[in-house]
């Protein structure tokens, strides 16, 4: 009977040392973690995942987040500010100890800034680069031995602007443009250890990007009324303030996600947008592009080879033999 109730208080112990959990976990449940989890596009994607019983490990900033999170079951929320190397640290080491593993990792976290790249200053520069671009490339390298002990998953939330650009989203565009590079070399290096790598490229859906550009506007004082280009501005800045109206439906790409995460055949890239239009500005600008850099070049090719070249891809894409 002593002997009986020895191992129970040692038991008991034990578990009272482990980190919380809102739901019985078992060995092979899944666990995934999601940046920028606390609104729009990163909390529903942790709330979909967490819904269809994989274990969300949901980074936030603010404390009122983080107990939010924490509320719903098979979530965590994590203290992780992106452009912070101690709070990626220390989010590496909680997420260790927990002992689970971690399967997959989304880089969801980013922001918009929204000014010509001829007058736009370095404080905002730098602040869309730090989180948009210097936050996956920081939250990837630190969980990169965990994602590779599992031979995992990993998606990166680009954009549609990744491809298309115009005046005053350049510096947003700028970085969607580099996670398009920033994907496909990742997926390269990653394949070696049998890791999966994907690019999720979303249109225009709901989230809060848009309300924090304003917002960040409103704090640093800034308006439209000094721009040289102050018609695009205006027309940028209305855009933004009418987003959350306007915009798609984002379980959509949190649906796309969890194909990219959990398919047996994940693709390289999702493009997910709400409407045919944004489609076709995407897909043509792409191809508007291709035709730009072959023109006039030394080794153009034709329309007829450029037909073949188009052909073999879609046929690629299709799984189908090409002869």
């Amino acid at each position: 009977m002593i002997r009986t109730l020895n191992i129970l208080l040692i038991t008991l112990t034990a578990l009272v040392g482990q980190p919380f959990a809102h739901a019985d976990t078992t060995p092979d449940q899944k666990a995934v973690l999601v940046t920028g989890a606390s609104s729009g596009l990163g909390r529903v994607m942790a709330e979909t995942m967490a819904a269809n019983g994989y274990f969300v490990y949901a980074g936030a900033r603010k404390d009122k987040d983080l107990q939010e999170l924490n509320t719903i079951e098979n979530i965590q929320g994590v203290r992780l500010d992106v452009n912070r190397q101690d709070q990626i640290d220390a989010a590496v080491k909680t997420i260790t100890e927990a002992g689970r593993g971690l399967y997959a990792l989304v880089n969801n976290a980013g922001v918009a800034v929204v000014q010509p790249l001829i007058e736009i200053d370095e404080q905002d520069f730098d602040f869309q680069m730090s989180v948009n671009v210097y936050g996956p490339y920081r939250v990837t390298r630190a969980f990169a031995p965990l994602i590779i002990e599992s031979k995992g998953r990993i998606s990166i939330i680009g954009s549609i602007s990744g491809t298309l650009s115009s005046a005053t989203w350049g510096p947003y565009s700028m970085t969607k443009f580099a996670m398009e590079a920033y994907a496909d070399a990742l997926a390269d290096e990653m394949k070696s250890f049998g890791v999966t790598v994907s690019l999720v490229e979303p249109g225009a859906y709901r989230s809060q990007i848009g309300k924090s550009a304003i917002e960040r506007m409103d704090e640093r004082k800034q308006t439209t009324d000094s721009s040289q280009l102050k018609a695009a501005m205006d027309e940028s800045v209305n855009w933004l303030s009418h987003f959350e109206n306007d915009a798609g439906d984002p379980t959509q790409v949190a649906d796309a996600v969890m194909k990219a995460l959990f398919d047996d055949n994940p693709k390289p890239r999702y493009l997910i947008v709400p409407t045919q239009e944004q489609a076709y500005w995407t897909i043509s600008r792409a191809i508007e592009r291709m035709a730009e850099q072959n023109h006039d070049q030394k080794y153009s090719y034709d329309r007829e080879a450029l037909i073949e070249m188009l052909d073999a891809a879609l046929a690629k894409q299709s799984g189908e033999v090409v002869q």
